[in-house]
């Protein structure tokens, strides 16, 4: 019976193994000579198992009535992880509706021996239910097993070589690592998902408002990224995807390691994503256009781009219950935790422009805010961070975040802007109040303003010097962790219409020397800004006190820098925000503490001082 009992397991790890992606699973040996699987730490596990014969249409409906739960065990740590319905467990290519295979994916975060044990629910609406009482069991086959994780064989920044993203201190932090992370990305288009190559994705009529893009025409193709898909890269259902996957491979070439995208916009801007089997009907959920995503999403965390996903629009927000967090959107976050919460670096955002404004007077209240947050929280098994997208300006914003700022169970802000000279003191003073609540917040720079144009083409703003200045080096200086792009409303390629990421080339590359140099240079955690001890009201200093200090200046005339509070000696260096490059020694190379200081200008033959920015760097040299 035993030697049956272990080929049984080995068989159903085979099956394991044929619906895994990308986990290089092999057979091992456990400590009492066993037949095991073997999968390595920060890799997706995905467990297949055969349950009731359903669609995602019966009557008896699989989302709602039927719940899988796979509790996952290692002598540190236990997971208990909700599965759902696959239909036949290859939707992706087979666009199938119907089947009896239910998936679970779990990413284990500890090397060693893992035990799983699955159990299967029928009752009516259980998928929203922690009451398994008068339930039907489900007997499933191979509902309990084995395996081993060994080490990563990943590297660079493919997130399996790192680990899981979460929140500490207000910035973005590898999970039992020491390791930090700075975000720079892309904000638009927000409909990204809009992608004629996903099984039933179309757009829906809408007349646009006067504050919005244009979304009128087919939705994306990318085809100007066709060229950027490479041999190996993932493709479904004999060569679709191609173009989107080509686009988030120049994104990563250019060093960008995130992108915003709406789950669901209907009544919204695009009209355009939802993940629903039906936009009409929101119990019940489309397999094959989800596991299409999926594909999207692995190639996203294999290239070490975050996922960005905002749950809903101003729009929409009272869509679901009302705005209240009841069984419709209880339904929608379980199902999108279960299929997506796996990936390493994942955060969910509470809903774009969340709260009423003069344009969506109908919107989500603060209690109801709360109940997603908390909702979210305490369901996702891995504590994903959960950020706040705002208005763009006081008091509207001020009138939400004022309630909810201290709020355990909101890790931050997606910030919005209109006015980009006012970034670097909005970051600033958000920062110090979540401090003063005792909850530090992470704040990230996503969505600048003014809407109608927000960061234009290369060829329109040659150099991006506002964006350059104010709100890239504004935000990484003022205690920000990060920035997204937003491409505007109202000029081609915007918000909804974009199509080729390379109409802002030179955004990426300056957006790519900024979070290089502080990411890879400085200790950003630990700095804060203190922008007055420089001589020019629109320079940008962020500072380790008497150790190191950054300092941003829009123009490189007499610039000092007060070091009256500090004792020793401080290298200078220079580095070109615009160009990038190495750091270079400038015209002073050592300054002493205890006074204000000159800090000279960089050693750049024929400079015009007026013309170009620097970034200064002094550290303490240590004797």
């Amino acid at each position: 019976m035993k030697l049956i009992r272990h080929l049984k397991y080995i068989l159903f790890g085979l099956l394991g193994f044929l619906q895994s992606c990308g986990n290089n699973t092999k057979l091992g040996k456990g400590a009492d000579g066993d037949s095991l699987f073997v999968y390595k730490q920060w890799h997706t596990v995905t467990l297949s198992f055969e349950g009731p014969e359903t669609s995602e249409t019966a009557a008896d409906n699989p989302f709602l009535n039927y719940r899988l739960d796979v509790v996952f065990k290692h002598n540190e740590k236990q997971y208990t992880i909700r599965g759902f319905y696959a239909a036949d467990g290859n939707a992706a290519e087979t666009s199938a509706d119907k089947g009896n295979i239910w998936n679970v994916r779990f990413t284990p975060d500890r090397k060693g021996e893992w035990s799983y044990s699955a159990t299967m629910y029928h009752k009516d609406s259980i998928a929203l239910k922690d009451d398994f009482q008068n339930a039907e069991p489900i007997e499933i086959p191979n509902a309990e097993g084995w395996f081993t994780v060994t080490d990563s064989d990943k590297k660079g920044v493919d997130f399996r070589a790192n680990g899981r993203l979460q929140v500490a201190n207000g910035f973005y932090k590898f999970q039992d690592s020491e390791k930090y992370w700075l975000k720079g990305g892309a904000n638009s288009p927000e409909n990204l998902l809009a992608y004629i190559d996903f099984d039933d994705t179309y757009r829906l009529k809408k007349e646009s408002r006067e504050g919005e893009a244009n979304a009128t025409g087919e939705i994306h193709s990318y085809s100007e990224h066709l060229k950027d898909w490479q041999t190996g890269d993932p493709k479904w259902k004999n060569g679709k995807g191609k173009s989107l996957i080509g686009a988030l491979n120049y994104l990563a070439s250019k060093g960008m390691n995130s992108n915003y995208f709406l789950t669901m916009n209907i009544l919204g801007d695009g009209n355009d994503v939802w993940p629903y089997n039906s936009p009409e009907d929101f119990t019940r959920f489309d397999v094959s256009k989800l596991e299409q995503w999926e594909i999207v999403f692995q190639h996203m965390q294999s290239k070490g781009i975050l996922l960005h996903m905002v749950l809903q629009e101003t729009e929409n927000e009272t869509m679901l219950d009302n705005g209240d967090t009841g069984p419709l959107r209880q339904l929608y976050f379980r199902e999108l935790i279960a299929r997506f919460g796996h990936h390493l670096a994942l955060q969910w955002n509470l809903g774009e422009e969340n709260g009423p404004a003069e344009w969506s007077p109908i919107g989500q209240n603060d209690s109801q805010r709360k109940a997603m947050a908390k909702f979210l929280k305490e369901t996702d098994p891995y504590n994903h961070p959960v950020l706040l997208h705002t208005h763009s300006h006081d008091p509207l914003r001020s009138d939400i975040l004022d309630d909810i700022i201290g709020y355990k169970y909101v890790d931050g802000l997606s910030l919005q802007q209109d006015q980009r000279t006012q970034t670097a003191e909005v970051i600033e003073r958000w920062k110090i109040k979540a401090k003063e609540k005792g909850h530090d917040w992470l704040i990230t720079m996503d969505e600048i303003g003014m809407w109608h144009t927000a960061v234009l083409p290369d060829d329109q703003d040659p150099g991006h010097e506002t964006i350059r200045s104010y709100v890239l080096w504004g935000t990484l200086l003022s205690g920000g962790a990060g920035v997204e792009w937003y491409f505007g409303a109202k000029h081609p390629h915007n918000d909804l219409s974009s199509e080729d990421w390379r109409q802002r080339n030179q955004l990426w590359e300056m957006t790519n020397h900024a979070k290089t140099l502080v990411g890879d240079q400085l200790p950003y955690w630990k700095m804060n800004p203190e922008h007055s001890l420089i001589n020019s009201k629109e320079a940008y200093c962020l500072r380790e006190t008497g150790k190191v200090y950054a300092v941003y200046l829009p123009e490189v005339n007499v610039s000092t820098i007060n070091l009256s509070s500090v004792q020793g000696d401080f290298s200078v260096q220079w580095f070109d925000p615009l160009n990038g490059g190495s750091l270079q020694i400038g015209t002073i190379e050592t300054v002493k503490g205890g006074g204000v200081r000159k800090l000279g200008r960089p050693r750049v033959k024929e400079m015009n001082t007026g013309m170009q920015d620097w970034v200064c760097l002094l550290r303490k040299i240590d004797k």
